[in-house]
C-alpha cells in the first residue's frame, strides 16, 4: 500500500462495463521526505487509481496496486492496476532514520 494525492480524474467516452460507478483518478505517490515535511508535495510519478470512496482534489488517499486491486471487485473481474482503499483524514509520520526506541525491538 502506498500513499498518493488526488490531482486530478480521468474522463473515459468508453469503459469497460465491469468498471460501472467507479471513478478513475490522477493520483501523485508521495514520498517519504514530503510526508514528513506534510508540504501536500506528492514527489512520484502520476499513476491512475480507480476508486469507489470520492476523494476531493488534493486529499490523500492510500492505494494498492497489483493484483489486490483487483481484489475489490471480487467475485467479478475488472481491468484495474491501482486501486484507492482509503481516504487520508490524517497521519503520523515516524522517519526511519529515527531508529527504535530503546526498549521496543522486540525479541531476539
Amino acid at each position: 500500500m502506498r500513499l498518493g494525492i488526488v490531482r486530478g480524474q480521468v474522463t473515459l467516452g468508453l469503459a469497460d462495463a465491469s468498471l460501472a460507478g467507479t471513478t478513475l483518478l490522477i493520483v501523485d505517490p508521495v514520498t517519504a521526505e514530503n510526508l514528513e515535511a506534510r508540504n501536500g508535495q506528492g514527489g512520484g510519478r502520476q499513476i491512475v487509481v480507480a476508486d469507489r470512496l470520492s476523494p476531493g482534489q488534493g486529499e490523500l488517499i492510500a492505494f494498492v496496486e497489483g493484483a489486490e486491486a483487483a481484489n475489490a471487485y471480487f467475485p467479478g473481474v475488472a481491468p484495474v492496476d491501482a486501486y484507492c482503499s482509503l481516504v487520508v483524514r490524517d497521519y503520523e509520520f515516524k522517519s526511519p532514520a529515527a531508529g527504535t526506541p530503546p526498549g521496543t525491538e522486540g525479541p531476539r
